[in-house]
């Protein structure tokens, strides 16, 4: 099997010799990858789709880039420290947590349909080059754990969030996945989030569409996504949301169109106009009420019997 899944032949680290760095074993029931331990130069290594239930032989890869073992048995990722390790993905396996994860080139982690509940033990000194997460189909009910200061793209949709918080320190973030949870309201995103662009909430469960100015603190959202909302079936549903947020380009991946931000317009003047006639009617009736208490001859004459 080495054999055959062997290929790209390349120069070894001290440009003296050559060996192939790259292999490719899939569907092949493998539990067994002890052999793997002795090429050493391998950079690019794909063994998804078998039996696999332990890594550690992959610790001896010391030139390892890239690294894809989808669909095994393994009940965790970690792994002792791979220095150049960009790439990582351990999709549908069944892995319950996300320690050992320590590869400080790692850029791009992938540990879709598994079984985590919480994220723990990403180290954001360790892991400060990661800017891929991809959490989606899991068992999440916490949106704690990720303290990653060059995270830039999270996905944490198909889990069982049913409210948002710990996400402060994403600084960076551009996209943001919570599609298909459970989630009612929109507290927990926070001023410090100024570089969010892309929020997708699709298949959630919020109702009041009012929901959405708790959005405002997100100085660069421009795309959101809220089908399958209960709050999407209100008729005026698009220009509502328009009002509400009126930095955004785009609703559930279609533009709005001159005429809709015209009208969000429209109907944002008149409700501040109403707002501030209502303002002044409260200070004329509590104007009239403070009168009313230093002048006693304002009060109504008590009828004498």
């Amino acid at each position: 099997m080495m054999k055959e899944g062997l290929s790209l032949l390349c120069k070894t680290g001290n440009g003296l010799a050559h060996a192939f760095v790259k292999l490719e074993v899939r569907e092949k029931e493998l539990t067994d990858i002890t052999l793997i331990q002795n090429f050493i130069h391998l950079r690019y290594v794909d063994l998804s789709d078998n039996l696999i239930r332990d890594l550690s032989p992959l610790s001896s890869l010391n030139h390892l880039l890239w690294l894809k073992v989808d669909n095994n048995k393994l009940t965790s990722a970690g792994m002792d420290e791979l220095l150049y390790l960009q790439s990582a993905s351990f999709a549908n396996n069944q892995i319950k947590d996300t320690n050992g994860i320590n590869h400080p080139r790692l850029a791009s982690l992938n540990l879709k349909g598994n079984e985590i509940e919480k994220v723990t033990g990403l180290d954001p000194e360790i892991l400060s080059n990661l800017h891929t997460l991809e959490l989606r189909g899991n068992n999440l009910k916490s949106t704690t754990g990720f303290d990653l200061p060059k995270l830039k793209n999270l996905y944490l949709a198909q889990n069982s969030l049913t409210y948002l918080e710990g996400l402060t320190e994403l600084g960076q973030l551009t996209t943001l996945h919570l599609r298909d949870n459970q989630l009612e309201t929109l507290d927990g995103f926070s001023e410090d989030m100024k570089s969010l662009q892309y929020l997708n909430l699709r298949g959630n469960a919020i109702s009041q569409i009012q929901e959405l100015t708790k959005l405002l603190v997100l100085p660069m959202l421009r795309a959101l996504v809220l089908l399958d909302n209960p709050c999407s079936e209100e008729g005026d549903y698009r220009i509502e949301v328009l009002v509400q947020l009126p930095r955004l380009e785009r609703l559930d991946k279609d533009f709005f169109e001159e005429d809709e931000r015209a009208e969000a317009e429209d109907i944002r003047q008149r409700r501040k106009e109403e707002e501030l006639e209502l303002e002044r009617e409260r200070e004329q009736e509590k104007e009239q009420e403070d009168q009313e208490l230093e002048d006693p001859s304002a009060e109504e004459e008590i009828p004498v019997e």
